[in-house]
């Protein structure tokens, strides 16, 4: 009996030494090939670099628009980069309105090893590069809801606010997703990067649009419930049945950011 509850204590033991050891490939899964903007369908959309705190310089992608339209600066999720974010942008360029793909360290070719203070550092830098003050809309996608979120309280709190936030299946915390996927695990005192956005969107002054699929098993649509109650007005949410993680655009998830964005304009021109 002493030998089994041992064997188990090692396996555990093990298991919590691997979690913190790999949590990084665990939460990262950056595609590190150099993309294309018009291999992408964007061929609008130019490469732009910026030199961030770390001293990285760092490419993103960005289409000046209508000049009378707010630029919607995009932040992707934890896989891929941004070549892989063209068909999401589409609508947005379509409309007319200007364009930033946030590039992340450790993406798309860009150097640098991706971690929760670097991609802030990375967003700062990119949304930098915009020089002409007009309205500022951030769209995060799953991880990137986190690097919006942060990027508008930091905003609101520097008296600068975003035009409007929109947020495609979010969650409250990286602990709160682990603890899902790990319930047994104390990931509380194993994870280093927390992405913790329920403590800093009731600092958003900004409209904030949430939308998540109600099948999604990527991050359970209660996640995206739970930040939307965190959040304070002007806020809307759209709970989408039938979508999961990665096709809520399929459900009409782009002219529903659309819609808002307009309505944000109206409401604050």
């Amino acid at each position: 009996m002493i030998t089994v509850v041992a064997l188990l204590v090692g396996a555990y033991a093990i298991i919590l030494l691997g979690l913190l050891i790999f949590q990084k490939k665990l939460l990262y899964h950056p595609d590190t090939s150099i993309p294309d903007p018009a291999r992408s369908g964007v061929a609008e959309m130019h490469p732009i670099k910026a030199e961030n705190a770390n001293g990285l310089t760092l490419v993103s992608w960005y289409a000046q628009g209508n000049p009378g339209l707010p630029v919607v600066a995009y932040f992707q999720g934890n896989a891929g980069n941004i070549g892989s974010r063209g068909n999401k942008v589409r609508p947005f360029l379509d409309a007319g309105y200007g364009v930033l793909l946030v590039g992340y360290r450790g993406f798309g070719g860009n150097p640098g090893t991706p971690g929760e203070a670097g991609l802030y550092a990375d967003a700062r830098a990119a949304l930098n590069t915009l020089k002409d003050n007009r309205p500022l809309v951030l769209y995060g996608e799953s991880l990137g809801t986190a690097v919006a979120t942060t990027m508008a309280a930091e905003r609101s709190m520097a008296g600068d606010p975003v035009q409007a936030l929109i947020l495609e299946a979010p969650f409250p915390s990286i602990t709160a997703a682990a603890g899902h996927y790990y319930p047994f695990i104390p990931v509380k005192w194993l994870l280093k990067d927390h992405f913790d956005q329920a403590s800093r969107i009731a600092g958003i002054s900004a409209p904030v649009l949430i939308f998540h699929g109600e099948r999604d098993k990527t991050m359970p649509v209660r996640f995206g419930k739970a930040l939307f109650e965190a959040a304070k007005m002007p806020k809307q949410s759209k709970w989408i049945a039938g979508a999961g993680h990665n096709n809520l655009f399929d459900f009409g998830a782009a002219e529903l950011s659309l819609e808002f964005i307009r309505q944000s304009i109206s409401s604050n021109p």
